[in-house]
């Protein structure tokens, strides 16, 4: 015992003083990136040249020293050893030494690959892999995993120690936010993180299996490898639910990647943030694809033909345009295939022409020149027709055309026939109109469903019915383009220029990347410096390289049209579980799913290993979903628990008992030997310190506000206790969970099968499900008791 211990003490004394060592380099560098700070904005103003030169290293040196920041947190994560005697340290980031050479191998980098694909069967040259655990910059803890032993030097198996870091992190305790669990990502996760940008990859995988986790790195990768590409274009995370995204919302900054757009689908609509819910019924005819037919149709009736012939009184004259006339008007703008406002400046303009023959003619109707006459043969030649609507010249008609524009009869008679027209407008009077759904719903989609208040509140099924509308109505941007071309050309010089600073002053060769064409534009705006990130969240139309979409299965088909529109060039990855669809209107398959788009070019990675979820409480998972979702496989856990699921019949007002006996229980089996001197600072999912672990509470969307006031009705993710609800729930994972009404579950919707199969699988440790009534047949393998 005492020789292993005084194994660990050195090894531990040797990885300290290079943990300390590469801190030192990561001081120095954020040192550098200061002082050059300091320097470009002591250089003041000047010309338009100098300011530009100055924004173009300013904004490159501020934004390298947010990545050094960035990893101040578990720098150094581990350590490969071949066998030729040679050690390489990963982490977070890479760093050089004084001469230049590589000390720190930043993760995603070719050279680190080793550390995550090594096997037992397949070591590809290492003798042992070692996980190093920090906290701040000490370093607290090491788990070795020997792959050649007879290959090691004697001193090298003098201190050999610790477990593999992947079940050490599994008895931690969880936090409300992800941990970044770089240094534990197994073999097929690498896979996934590592695979090609272009086309689209499924990962496919039940609880537990990493898949966020591969999510979020294959973000980080794709940044790193293909910098130039993505810089330009962004990288866009969908997630299930605001909360999920405030789960994660650590984990890319701690790889130091801060150019990703992270939203839901409720939010992808700028200006929208869709909290309301649809009722199963509602979401399945929302997410039906052919609603964009139902939107394209409605707006077809915006685009009107009077029943007669139009007729404006202006100024005591009747201005009239034949119905013939209107009609041929509406083809023409439709026949331009622009969007409907786009095409809306045609329509108005060529009505207004209209309007101003028709205010000649009228005119000339007015004057009675055969009355006037009298029969006097010498008044017959006035009395003559004076073909007023033919002088008219072209500028004669644009100046009538304006004059007409601003009497208020001539743009209600116009905009009555050809409406500007807002997404919210449009779908808002659409959804309050049962008559117009009737007259365009197709046949079979049942748009009783869908009928509502004008002023209801936005869910999030509205808001590919909104991105639809915007699609379909577009703006006149003729303006703003103009501008645009103007901007254009004053900022090519400066592009020029810019590229020409970044190469002289040696940026690039620092290894921070970095695009001409973005930093002139961070002068050329004289607001707030503007990240691609900033840009593409604010702009609906907005292209972006990758697109990662989390709990993917639960898209409509609508949601899906909405993802495709940002990612043109296909470029996707998509991650769920099938037997976790718990929306009526979410994925039965991928291919129904992806098909449309992709026409089956996409391609499928499965995780079959679940690291979080005990065996125990797989067992009963595995029950639910044979009964509700045969088809699908559970995956298969690789460790047993503390503790057996248990059921307890309780009353919801003897919940917080049960809650408070939960938390004692995650609390008092944290061992002194994963405590915070010694255990990691990270996990499959989250990390934390021992003894702060979270309990979440699981309940019916119609229980949830009746089981909050129990606890707190906020939802806080760092509150020792959190009520959710299943589709709050999603994605996350807690130490214990307590399940509460699982009948209620089951019932509350077509896919409540699913979505009780999603509730069990949320804990890493306990799981209680606290039932009143009678407890479904599907959870009978529970031990029950009562407090009843």
């Amino acid at each position: 015992m005492g020789n292993r211990q005084d194994g660990l003490v050195e090894a531990l004394d040797v990885e300290q003083r290079t943990v300390s060592w590469l801190y030192g380099r990561l001081d120095v560098a954020r040192g550098r990136a200061q002082a050059a700070l300091r320097q470009v904005y002591a250089r003041g103003g000047g010309t338009r040249q100098a300011m530009v030169e100055r924004e173009a290293l300013a904004g490159e040196q501020a934004r390298r020293l947010a990545q050094l920041n960035a990893v101040e947190r578990g720098l150094c994560f581990g350590r490969i050893d071949d066998g030729a005697g040679r050690s390489t340290y990963i982490g977070r980031i890479g760093l050089r030494d004084e001469g230049h050479e590589s000390v720190l191998i930043d993760w995603r980098a070719p050279a680190a690959r080793p550390f995550y694909v090594a096997t037992a069967t397949d070591p590809g040259g290492l003798v042992r892999r070692r996980h190093l655990h920090l906290k701040d910059r000490l370093v607290v803890g090491i788990d070795d995993e020997v792959f050649d032993l007879e290959g090691m030097s004697e001193g090298d198996r003098r201190t050999l120690v610790g477990e593999a870091a992947l079940l050490a992190a599994l008895r931690r305790g969880r936090t409300g936010r992800m941990g970044d669990v770089v240094a534990t990502i197994q073999t097929e996760q690498d896979r996934v993180i590592r695979a090609s940008l272009q086309g689209a990859l499924v990962v496919q995988g039940g609880p537990g299996t990493g898949k966020t986790v591969a999510a979020l790195h294959r973000a980080a990768y794709l940044l790193y490898t293909h910098r130039d590409t993505l810089e330009r274009r962004g990288v866009l995370v969908v997630g299930p639910n605001p909360m999920f995204l405030r789960y994660i919302s650590q984990v890319l900054p701690a790889l130091g990647e801060t150019q990703v757009v992270m939203t839901t689908v409720g939010e992808m609509f700028p200006g929208v943030r869709a909290s309301a819910a649809d009722t199963p019924a509602v979401a399945v005819v929302k997410g039906d694809v052919r609603m964009a037919e139902v939107v394209a149709r409605a707006l077809e009736l915006r685009q009107r033909v009077p029943e007669g012939d139009l007729v404006v009184e202006l100024d005591g004259l009747r201005l009239r345009v034949p119905h013939a006339v209107c009609e041929r008007l509406r083809e023409r703008a439709r026949a331009v295939r622009l969007p409907h406002n786009m095409a809306r400046k045609l329509y108005v303009t060529e009505m207004l022409k209209e309007l101003a023959k028709a205010e000649a003619r009228a005119l000339e109707e007015s004057l009675h020149l055969e009355e006037l006459a009298n029969g006097d043969p010498e008044l017959a030649e006035l009395a003559e027709p004076m073909n007023l609507e033919g002088d008219l010249d072209e500028l004669d008609l644009e100046l009538a055309s304006s004059r007409l524009w601003g009497e208020p009869e001539v743009r209600r008679a116009v905009d009555d026939l050809w409406p500007e027209l807002t997404p919210r407008r449009l779908v808002s009077e659409l959804l309050a109109s049962p008559e117009t759904l009737w007259s365009v719903a197709p046949p079979g989609l049942d748009w009783r469903e869908l009928v509502r208040p004008a002023e209801a509140e936005w869910t999030a099924g509205d808001v590919p019915l909104l991105d639809e509308a915007a699609e379909l109505l577009g703006e006149d941007d003729s303006a703003r383009r103009a501008a645009a071309r103007e901007a254009e050309s004053e900022q090519a010089g400066d592009v020029l220029y810019a590229s020409e600073v970044l190469e002289s002053t040696g940026v690039l060769e620092e290894g921070v990347f970095a695009r001409a064409d973005v930093l002139a534009g961070r002068h050329a705006d004289d607001g707030a410096e503007l990240t691609t990130a900033d840009r593409a969240a604010a702009d609906r139309t907005w292209a972006y390289g990758h697109v990662i979409v989390d709990e993917a299965q639960e898209l409509s088909p609508m949601a899906w049209r909405m993802i495709m529109r940002r990612v043109p060039a296909r470029s996707l990855t998509a991650v769920g579980d099938l037997a976790q669809t718990g929306s009526a209107a979410g994925a039965r398959s991928w291919g129904e799913v992806l098909d449309p788009y992709l026409e089956g070019r996409w391609r499928v990675e499965r995780l079959l290993v679940n690291y979080r979820t005990p065996v125990e409480i797989m067992r009963v998972a595995a029950d639910v979903l044979r009964a509700f979702a045969p088809e699908q496989e559970p995956p298969e856990s690789v460790r047993s628990g503390e503790s057996e699921p248990r059921a307890v019949r309780v009353p919801v007002a003897g919940l917080p008992a049960l809650v408070r006996e939960e938390l004692a229980e995650i609390g008092s089996e944290v061992g002194p030997e994963v405590g915070p001197e010694v255990g990691p600072e990270i996990g499959p999912e989250i990390g934390s310190e021992a003894g702060a672990g979270r309990v979440g509470v699981v309940t019916p969307d119609a229980r949830h506000a009746e089981v909050a006031r129990l606890f707190h009705p906020e939802g806080d993710l760092d509150a020792p206790v959190v009520v959710l609800t299943v589709g709050q729930v999603k994605g996350l994972e807690f130490d214990a969970v307590v399940v509460v009404d699982p009948a209620g579950i089951l019932a509350q919707s077509p896919m409540g099968g699913q979505d009780l199969y999603v509730a069990v699988t949320r804990a890493t440790r306990r799981l209680t499900v606290a039932y009143e009534g009678e407890l479904p047949e599907v959870l009978s393998r529970l031990p029950q008791k009562s407090t009843m």
